[in-house]
């Protein structure tokens, strides 16, 4: 079907080919497709393409990128966000994030290559964010770290270091603010009551 839809929109947009440039048609095809599907029908598509694996009710309202390794558990909801470089970055149930937030999985090779500032290789870094973690806005990551169960990453956060379970963390580098209250995120949870 996809395979269908996608031949129908070059048919409608042959007339374009021979005047547009390959990236004017590209604008005009995924502004047909955001118009056809909606802005997060899109954005929620793409991301399910390039994902590893996707667990149910992924949403992505505005425009996202993906790269890499991606795993999406279920109830997963991103209001831009950037996951840029060739790592693995697994998100668990109920993930939400504000805009404007990046995860950086992959570095060049500075410690150990063969040439300075850098050379021509990359490290490859591995996110883990458990369920129920919340993103503000133009929160950014860096690899290798995990993010514990229920935590809250406060917008404008540099999280550069593990996060544990229920923290609330901000800053540059981020830090622990204080906790969530423990027991009501539990019994919250145990009542399946995810937003």
């Amino acid at each position: 079907m996809k395979h269908l839809l996608n031949r129908l929109v070059d048919f409608l947009l042959l007339p374009i080919k021979f005047v547009a440039s390959p990236r004017i048609r590209r604008i005009i095809r995924e502004d047909w497709c955001i118009r056809r599907e909606g802005r997060a029908g899109y954005h929620t598509r793409l991301a399910k393409e390039v994902a590893a694996s996707c667990g149910k009710d992924l949403y992505v309202g505005y425009e996202s990128q993906f790269m890499g390794e991606v795993h999406f558990g279920n109830n997963c909801n991103f209001n831009g966000m950037r996951v840029i470089g060739g790592g693995k970055v697994t998100f668990g149930d109920n993930f939400h994030s504000g805009e404007e937030c990046m995860i950086v999985t992959q570095n060049h090779n500075y410690n150990n290559g063969e040439a300075i500032p850098y050379d021509s290789t990359f490290e490859y870094k591995e996110v883990v964010i458990e369920e129920n973690v919340w993103f503000g806005n133009r929160v950014i990551v860096v690899g290798n770290i995990t993010i514990g169960e229920g935590a809250i990453i406060a917008a404008g956060a540099v999280v550069t270091k593990d996060v544990p379970k229920c923290a609330i963390v901000g800053g540059n580098p981020a830090k622990v603010i204080k906790f969530r209250d423990i027991e009501h995120y539990e019994k919250l949870k145990a009542e399946g009551k995810f937003h």
